[in-house]
Formats: structure tokens, C-alpha cells, sequence
């Protein structure tokens, strides 16, 4: 039986919940550009891997439909790249969670796969807690800084370029798009981008200045190198760090 909600019958739904799949697991991705050799739906389209992924690690859950814009306005100099506001991202989270918990859902795993929708994540979870409680709690992942970072320990274990990581549209999300759909990937067109260490420092300046102040490419890192092996490897490496994550958190205070 799949582990999308959206696939499922609603009896089918319901069957699972009462049998014990009780965590809600969704993604928060975004529409946006990716360079000049990747999809606009690259972030989307990996949150919804990820999160089935990391369903499947927990055990007891089931898959919520990716929310698919997200927090964009610093792509917004890029055409074709869609934002929503965070206003809005915490609306339709709110809504998302609420939703969910009056099915019987005990616990919601949210997963950025944007990094526009870190920051907006950890600053409403708080609230998207209180929206579900008693009978429910809600947990994120919020840290992009780490995220990175699971990519670049996964390309260090292949002795791939660690230092062409940079957290977007580089060598682990163009070799993660070639695993999820090779057909819209430009090899030819991959491209070196803004190449300095990604830390907090960089993250706001992208987020104050918006991406095209530091890349006119809107590659952070490098994506030449790209392999389908590369992203099946950072999807399980990321996967398993994010289960660990929630595993943690579902047993914490």
C-alpha cells in the first residue's frame, strides 16, 4: 500500500491511521530557479521524496502532500520563480496540521526542502503546536546550515568534490535531480556558482540582498561532477539524519 495520503482511498486513510500510522509526515518545497540546468520544481519534487523516505524510516507514518511554493522572494529576480509569504506558508501549514490532527494524526513531521522555508518554519512551530494541542504535536527540521552539511559527509563517503556542495543547484541537488528525473536535467549547461562556505553570514546576505546579489547564475557551489549515484546517496544520507532527527524529538520533553 503507498504511504501518500493523496493516493490512498479514504477508507484505505482511515484503516492506516487505526492500525498505528499516527505521524504525518510532509515536505515544504518551493518553485523557483535552479540554475540554468535544473527544473523549477527541484525542491518540490525532492521534499516529496524525502518525506516518503523518512516515512518509511519511522515506520508509523504516512505522507502528506508537499506544500509546493514556498518562502521565494529571493529568486524572485529570476523569472518563473513563484513566493508565497510567510504569512501564508504559516497558514497553509496551520491548516495542514490542524486538518491532520482531527484524523487521528498524534504526531506531524514538517521537512524544508527549500531553504527560503527554514527561518519561517522555526519561527512558527511554536504555534503550529498549539494549534494541534493536546492531542497532537508538530516537529521540524530547521537547521539548513546542517542540512548542507549531511550532503557534503555524503559526498566525502563516494570521494566526490565535497567543496562544489553550496546548497543549491550545485553538485548534490543537480545529482539528485538526475535520480528523480534525468530528462529534465542540462548536464551541458551545469555551471560553477557563488563558492564561498554557506554559513549564517551567507544565508542572510542572500536573504536581505536576494540570490542574483551574490550569484548572477543562481548556483550556491558547483554543480559540474553531477551523478545519479551522488543523489540516491545525499536523498538516503539526508533521509536518515532526518529520521534520527524526529526520532529524537518524538521522545524529548
Amino acid at each position: 500500500m503507498t504511504l501518500h495520503l493523496e493516493r490512498m482511498t479514504s477508507p484505505d486513510a482511515g484503516a492506516a491511521i487505526a492500525a498505528g500510522k499516527t505521524t504525518a509526515v510532509f515536505a515544504c518545497g518551493a518553485i523557483e530557479q535552479h540554475g540554468p540546468h535544473l527544473p523549477m520544481f527541484t525542491d518540490a519534487e525532492h521534499g516529496t521524496r524525502l518525506a516518503e523516505e523518512v516515512a518509511r524510516r519511522l515506520g508509523d507514518a504516512l505522507v502528506a502532500p508537499t506544500v509546493r511554493v514556498g518562502c521565494s522572494e529571493h529568486h524572485m529576480a529570476f523569472p518563473g520563480s513563484l513566493s508565497i509569504r510567510k504569512e501564508t506558508l504559516e497558514a497553509v501549514c496551520n491548516d495542514y496540521c490542524t486538518s491532520l490532527a482531527r484524523h487521528g494524526f498524534r504526531r506531524i513531521a514538517i521537512i524544508p526542502s527549500h531553504g527560503g522555508n527554514f527561518k519561517p518554519l522555526a519561527d512558527m512551530l511554536p504555534r503550529l503546536s498549539a494549534a494541534v494541542a493536546p492531542d497532537c504535536r508538530v516537529f521540524a527540521f530547521t537547521d539548513l546550515v546542517e542540512f548542507i552539511g549531511v550532503w557534503q559527509k555524503a559526498l566525502a563517503t563516494m570521494g566526490a568534490p565535497v567543496d562544489r556542495v553550496g546548497g543549491h543547484a550545485d553538485i548534490a541537488e543537480s545529482s539528485i535531480m538526475l535520480a528523480l528525473h534525468p530528462a529534465l536535467v542540462h548536464e551541458d549547461r551545469a555551471e560553477e556558482g557563488f563558492r564561498p562556505a554557506i554559513d549564517e553570514a551567507v544565508i542572510a546576505r542572500i536573504l536581505r540582498g536576494g540570490f542574483k546579489s551574490v550569484t548572477p547564475n543562481g548556483i550556491l557551489g558547483d554543480a559540474h561532477g553531477m551523478r545519479a549515484d551522488i543523489g540516491e546517496r545525499c536523498i538516503a544520507a539526508a533521509a536518515d539524519h532526518l529520521a534520527e532527527h524526529f526520532r529524537a524529538a518524538f521522545t524529548g520533553p
